[in-house]
């Protein structure tokens, strides 16, 4: 362990150049681990305390690809900054443990145990499947499919999705939270494009809400270039298309962090719509 804590830079609490927020979704995206479970947390919440109680934790197997994963990201940091290695034959020593850690018997950890997923894998192709498959179905059937798909793919990355609510006048197709945050979503699945008129009734909807609502505009066949630059900067809207959703299923993107990703970007230039292979370059 002292080792790990040298080559991943783990003292004061640290791990490498990680922020809570990049340790998470590194973890959920390259791993599939929900490194921010309370079970991690027993000796403190900083990054590398989390780090190390969940070496110890784990079944070898999780450990064994942990540690390639992160010195892959190492590596990786260190050949963009140029930086020189600065821990004596850190490769060798590193594939000396993992040697040692792979020919050591199972039961030597009975009590370990593989990790808590960041996402349920399995749901997520049936999602996929599901997807696929609403071309099949009448336009009003599909319209329901879609929001409930929708509900369901929040609800697998934790994001309290509630079923589409009528309030006085108007129709929300459902919510869900995001960083502590209530966004309302409008879902469409048509075979126009969406134009800026839809996307000037639903900000108009917000704005009889709470100031601190947000939205997610998700419409399958996207949106017009003309209807996003009319539709202008600096609004309180995300827009996702199919092509999104499919991007974000079939690689598996933590659909938590692609949201927070779409709200950064929106933030950053004040458009509300940025492509996910954009936002993930493969």
């Amino acid at each position: 362990m002292l080792f790990l804590d040298e080559i991943f830079e783990m003292g004061g609490g640290y791990v490498l150049n990680f922020s809570d927020r990049t340790l998470s979704q590194f973890f959920a995206e390259e791993l599939n681990v929900n490194i921010d479970d309370p079970i991690y947390a027993e000796n403190g919440r900083s990054k590398g305390k989390r780090l190390r109680c969940y070496l110890q934790k784990v079944d070898i197997p999780t450990v064994v690809r942990t540690l390639k994963a992160l010195w892959e990201y190492r590596e990786a940091i260190r050949q963009q900054s140029k930086k020189a290695e600065s821990v004596e034959n850190a490769e060798l020593r590193l594939l000396s443990l993992l040697n040692r850690l792979e020919g050591k018997p199972e039961v030597a950890q009975s009590s370990s145990q593989p990790p808590k997923p960041a996402f349920d894998r399995q749901r997520l192709l049936a999602l996929q499947k599901d997807l696929l498959g609403f071309t099949q179905l009448t336009p009003q059937a599909r319209g329901y499919a879609f929001e409930a798909l929708l509900r369901d793919l929040f609800n697998v990355f934790g994001l309290e999705a509630r079923e589409p609510f009528r309030l006085r006048g108007e129709q929300i197709d459902g919510s869900f939270l995001l960083q502590g945050e209530t966004y309302l979503v409008e879902a469409k699945w048509q075979d126009a494009q969406t134009g800026v008129a839809d996307l000037h009734t639903f900000h108009g909807k917000l704005e009889q809400k709470a100031a601190w609502t947000r939205g997610l505009f998700v419409s399958h066949s996207g949106f017009t270039e003309d209807g996003l630059v009319a539709f202008g900067r600096g609004k309180r809207v995300i827009c996702m298309d199919g092509l999104d959703l499919f991007d974000t299923l079939s690689r598996e993107l933590p659909l938590n962090h692609v949201l927070e990703r779409k709200v950064r970007r929106a933030a950053e230039t004040g458009l509300p719509f940025a492509r996910v292979r954009d936002l993930f370059p493969t």
